[in-house]
């Protein structure tokens, strides 16, 4: 059965245990336009070890797109502390990079100009940068593709591009909001292979919301479960499934019972992702 923490800070499956990301009782409350006050996130105490693939999971609504923000410094908690590395985060870091479900691409700039879009804002010496964005560019499989416009690339393309951009600069942290949500079934797994692949081969910490449970569990080795609003943690997943993970695991009755770990917890509350 799987093996559920409550709580417990817990050592990433790649081995490695040293606590990267620090979120010690942080809550965060916005006011509507009509003067009243939503609260969002309530008392959210996690930590993230560096290396890490963590995937957070929770009804509509419940502040996991609010606390990746939070983490990649857009936003200022109403209460509580995160520390990055043991420093305060209080403003984006270019120790962070970010990756959303709509990947943004400037439709003017080939997929090469817009990877290398943090050199051209001064945030990391270019020739590094050139490196490293041709790198990420054979890594993701755009190889071929420097000299094309976003225009003329598929959905799973342009997403590819929005990841390496996120790298170019060498973040130690990747935040992931939805990056598969909008593509069709065939491309959705074709990139959680390859950004397995990626996150292996490139040791960062990855932060991967998703409202699908298959997602979290074929990607992830800690999925952390928020309650409805307001967000909290109430479940913490370690995921020891073998590494690589292929597409037909999906099937087998291990991968099923994680599954059925995380969706028992809204059946019981009654909520849907």
């Amino acid at each position: 059965m799987p093996r559920i923490l409550k709580g417990e800070k817990m050592a990433s499956a790649t081995g490695v245990g040293r606590s990267l990301i620090r979120i010690s009782d942080v809550t965060m409350r916005f006011e509507t336009r009509a003067g009243d006050a939503i609260t969002a996130l309530q008392g959210v105490n996690l930590d993230i070890a560096d290396g890490a693939f963590v995937a957070l999971v929770g009804p509509s609504g419940c502040g996991k797109s609010t606390l990746l923000r939070l983490i990649g410094g857009l936003l200022a908690p109403t209460g509580g502390s995160l520390a990055l590395d043991g420093l305060e985060v209080d403003g984006p870091s270019d120790r962070v990079g970010m990756v959303f479900q709509s990947p943004v691409l400037l439709p003017w700039r080939t997929v090469f100009a817009n990877t290398m879009l943090a050199a051209d804002l001064k945030k990391v010496r270019r020739r590094e940068a050139a490196e490293r964005a041709q790198h990420y560019i054979r890594v993701t499989g755009l190889s071929g593709f420097e000299d094309k416009y976003p225009a003329e690339l598929s959905g799973g393309m342009q997403q590819r591009v929005g990841i390496t951009r996120a790298l170019v600069h060498d973040p130690a942290v990747l935040l992931m909001d939805e990056p598969f949500a909008a593509l069709d079934a065939m491309t959705r797994d074709h990139m959680q292979i390859e950004l397995q692949g990626l996150w292996a081969e490139s040791g960062k910490t990855i932060v991967f919301v998703t409202h699908s449970i298959p997602e979290a569990v074929f990607l992830a080795d800690k999925i952390v479960v928020l309650a409805p609003r307001p967000g909290r943690v109430v479940e913490e997943i370690t995921v020891d499934l073998p590494r690589p993970r292929r597409l037909e695991m999906v099937n087998s009755e291990p991968f099923g019972r994680f599954v059925s770990a995380v969706r028992r917890h809204f059946e019981h509350d009654g909520a849907s992702l």
